[in-house]
């Protein structure tokens, strides 16, 4: 009788995809290494002001770090990731210029969902949190996860300032991303590269 029930729900997993991702990734096609990144300018979340790519590299290196947005619901891991690099944040500035945020979702219901997202807190410089209205930017640079209650894969960025991909990490699940403390070592290691 068990295992009757057991290959119907293998079935379903393997129909569905249950449980799973989508294979047909785009993230394969994000910026690569070396390569040179398109800008944005994205509004920040809670205020009137926007935030240039473009313009926070004259200033220096920038770390971009996509979550997950508003899948349907406030991601915990995107929650403890920001709690990272917030926590991090005094020697994330002596390291970079800016981190740059990205809170990813469908435009109508971005603004409210990002703000509760942010709740009472504010977020200590050099970070700062942006919105992406239909994930645009995630498209632009490939990070669209295609699959139901998903949005962009989590990923974060060292941008040079001349506007090349120094380190990135993708991660094509909910974990394994990146943590302020891996970014800090990378961003020494570009320091003394340079």
């Amino acid at each position: 009788m068990i295992r009757p029930i057991l290959l119907s729900a293998l079935s379903l997993v393997t129909t569905f995809g249950i449980g799973s991702f989508d294979r047909s990734a785009t993230w394969a096609e994000s910026p690569k290494i070396g390569a040179s990144v398109n800008g944005f300018t994205l509004p920040v979340v809670g205020d009137d002001g926007e935030v240039s790519l473009t313009q926070e590299l004259t200033e220096g290196p920038v770390v971009v770090v996509v979550l997950r947005g508003y899948p349907g619901y406030q991601c915990p891991a995107c929650q403890r990731q920001v709690a990272s690099f917030a926590n991090r944040a005094k020697t994330l500035g002596q390291l970079t210029h800016r981190v740059i945020l990205v809170y990813p979702g469908p435009a109508d219901t971005l603004s409210a969902h990002a703000e509760e997202f942010m709740g009472q807190r504010s977020l200590p410089e050099p970070l700062k949190i942006v919105r992406d209205a239909d994930m645009k930017m995630v498209d632009d640079w490939g990070l669209r996860w295609n699959a139901p209650r998903e949005t962009a894969y989590p990923s974060t960025f060292i941008i040079k300032q001349d506007g090349t991909v120094a380190w990135k990490k993708v991660s094509d699940n909910h974990a394994g991303r990146a943590e302020a403390e891996e970014v800090v070592n990378e961003l020494r290691k570009l320091a003394k590269a340079q």
